[in-house]
């Protein structure tokens, strides 16, 4: 959606860096000099930034070369700590690029989560096949060596992959141009060559994982635990093929535990990619099960019914949601089925190819570890999941609505300018409690959305037109929670 609203009729500052209209802008500042570095209310972009993500040359030029009053800011900030280099780089606009650079912005600037514009100029190469921008930035002297938040180079976050060889040799390169000043003989730089191959399948694999990772939103001590035992399992994998003894290799059979809603599923899907990329699994494939898939009415019937679940997951991950509820609290002298279910599964957990995932709240999951004497010895990880702050809430609310796609019941939607990220902070924080936020985390999202967009259709008229048809206020969005905190009840 353009910056400019279609029914407003005159364009901003903001419309005019988008579009390339150089003589809109020039009237806008001649008129009013202070809309130079003028803020967009949601994303607080300049048309510095605006006009850098859209290649718009001219404009960009003209800013850069501004002589009113004033200075253009060039290294100006956007609400993801993002200057105009960073959005040039991740959009490749490379020819704005080099101009950015030609007139001093800082090669090295940082975002919020200390990405520099090499790290989001690779992140586009992956995506397009274009490097052009990496290569520009590595001209200026881009810092290979220089680690985001997650502890991550640019040259991490390349997957393992022939389609990657270029944007390998130009990182590695780089990087041992400045850290290794040995001189090396030609045998000497082969030798070093092979050895670098030798790594980057590890390394590509640990940094599709983290790639992975970074999409989630929260969960930062969950990250790092995943991580200790992705780089522990991978390190393991390459003392073997250098001949290691290390014993046979036990299924890494795991317990998810925490509250719905903190992305259980999610980091499943993630380690099937993960295992299937080191040959611990056949197929990368997640089984979500739960008690009604796999416990029978009836004697005799669960067996068989568990073990056509097991079957189905061969290869791949079973994925065994809320199953504390397969060790249920007796109340009655009636033996309970989920107890047969529990012991089919554990009887195929030493067998090979298949990796189980218990997953559940961490209370009621103490039942299922003392309801089978083998339990802790062939599940052997733990992973916890916290609860989601307000603020991880709203930023999955403001990312699941910057990334719609065509199946998302609000693809098409977007959020008024007064839905800012702190704006949207307050209306979780005043309209949930933090009992009704750890009951739903990320489900919270979901249905508040889905409300806001009810509460939309009720104030529309049929007279309603134009961008006012699909655009989500504050008050939608506040209208959708507390609308939810009426209908779900936490004791």
């Amino acid at each position: 959606m353009r910056i400019q609203d279609k029914n407003s009729k005159s364009p901003t500052v903001h419309a005019c860096a988008e579009t390339g209209d150089l003589n809109g802008l020039q009237t806008l500042l001649r008129h009013n000099p202070s809309l130079l570095n003028e803020r967009t209310v949601l994303t607080v972009q300049t048309p510095l930034h605006v006009s850098s993500g859209q290649n718009r040359v001219e404009i960009v030029k003209h800013l850069l070369e501004w002589t009113g009053p004033g200075e253009v800011e060039l290294e100006a900030k956007n609400v993801y700590g993002e200057t105009p280099l960073h959005v040039a780089v991740k959009n490749g606009c490379n020819e704005v690029v080099r101009m950015l650079l030609d007139y001093g912005a800082d090669v090295e600037a940082r975002t919020n989560n200390s990405m520099t514009p090499l790290h989001l100029a690779v992140g586009f190469a992956l995506r397009t096949g274009d490097d052009t921008s990496v290569k520009t930035l590595l001209e200026f002297n881009a810092d290979c060596s220089a680690e985001d938040d997650e502890g991550m180079m640019p040259y991490n976050y390349l997957p393992e992959g022939e389609e990657n060889e270029e944007l390998h040799r130009l990182l590695y390169v780089e990087e041992q141009s400045d850290y290794d000043t040995t001189d090396h003989s030609t045998t000497g730089y082969q030798s070093d060559e092979e050895s670098r191959k030798s790594n980057d399948g590890m390394e590509g694999k640990m940094n599709e994982f983290e790639y992975e990772l970074s999409k989630i939103v929260g969960l930062h001590d969950l990250k790092q635990q995943l991580r200790k035992w992705a780089k522990g399992m991978l390190l393991d994998e390459k003392r073997r093929a250098m001949g290691s003894n290390l014993g046979p290799r036990k299924p890494p059979h795991m317990a998810f535990l925490g509250n719905p809603g903190t992305g259980k599923t999610t980091v499943a899907r993630i380690l099937g990619k993960l295992l299937h990329s080191v040959g611990i699994l056949s197929s990368d494939t997640v089984k979500e099960v739960q008690r009604t898939d796999l416990v029978g009415e009836y004697i005799g019937q669960t067996g068989p019914k568990t073990r056509n679940k097991i079957e189905e997951a061969m290869g791949g991950i079973l994925f065994v949601d809320e199953a504390y509820r397969l060790a249920i609290e007796q109340k009655t002298g009636y033996p309970d089925f989920g107890v047969e279910a529990l012991e089919e599964i554990m009887s195929v957990l030493e067998d090979g190819d298949l990796v189980v995932i218990f997953a559940g709240y961490t209370e009621p999951m103490k039942r299922v570890f003392s309801s089978n004497e083998g339990f802790c010895r062939r599940v052997t990880h733990f992973f916890q999941f916290d609860d989601f702050s307000c603020k991880e809430l709203a930023e999955m609310l403001m990312v699941k609505m910057g990334r719609q796609d065509e199946k998302s019941r609000l693809c098409g939607f977007k959020l008024h300018s007064s839905c800012t990220f702190d704006a949207v902070v307050a209306v979780i924080e005043r309209n949930s409690t933090e009992k009704l936020r750890n009951k739903m985390n990320g489900g919270l999202v979901d249905h508040m959305l889905n409300n806001a967009r009810e509460n939309l259709d009720s104030r529309l008229s049929f007279d309603s037109k134009g961008d006012e048809l699909l655009t989500i206020t504050l008050h939608d969005l506040e209208a959708g929670l507390q609308l939810l905190s009426q209908r779900v009840k936490v004791d």
